[in-house]
């Protein structure tokens, strides 16, 4: 399967309305031109709204598979939030990589994404949805979908910083394999961990 970088996005924290309440969100990333630095505590011109749960350095990327992309397009336009040939930009999920050729099942803790331009990232945990993802998606259920689904994605924490840029093509370094994402996933939404 071709591994790659579809596309790097940022975005900056903004208020939106859900319901009655006003909150911060970062959700709506959009994708960059050009290489981004990759630092510790994630990329250039990225932020995240609620630090307790989102970015740090073990939470400092986040990454979607595109493959996932043409699903939630279809659940979208079911769910009435979207006609049907809409379009689902890149960035959508709050993701700052949207990936090409990895998803959950084959993605461990402590695997390596080594990208062309240097940077190394390790994949750390899987993204729990919270109730701001179903107003990303545009329709209530979006989270719960996610979890039933497991199209989650996944943290990366930054081991060798530089730059990124959309095309780049990376190699999948395996770790210990002791603990995938689609499995760690599974055990703590089963709990009820969510963000």
């Amino acid at each position: 399967m071709r591994t790659a970088v579809i596309s790097v996005n940022t975005g900056r924290t903004r208020q939106i309305a859900i319901g009655s309440r006003t909150v911060a969100t970062a959700y709506a990333k959009t994708p960059t031109a050009g290489p981004v630095a990759v630092r510790p505590l994630g990329l250039e011109g990225d932020e995240q709204a609620d630090l307790s749960v989102h970015g740090g350095l073990s939470k400092a990327v986040y990454a979607y598979p595109v493959e996932h992309y043409a699903v939630w397009r279809t659940l979208r336009a079911q769910a009435g939030a979207a006609a049907w040939d809409a379009t689902l930009p890149h960035g959508a999920f709050g993701e700052n990589l949207t990936l090409s050729g990895l998803l959950e099942a084959d993605a461990w803790i402590g695997d390596r994404l080594c990208f062309e331009g240097g940077v190394e990232l390790a994949i750390s945990e899987p993204r729990y949805p919270c109730h701001k993802f179903d107003a990303a998606m545009g329709f209530r259920q979006a989270a719960k979908m996610m979890v039933q689904s497991g199209q989650c994605g996944f943290y990366l924490q930054v081991a060798v910083p530089g730059a990124i840029a959309a095309g780049e093509h990376y190699v999948l370094r395996a770790g210990a394999r002791e603990v995938g994402i689609a499995e760690l996933f599974r055990a703590r939404t089963r709990r009820g961990a969510t963000t």
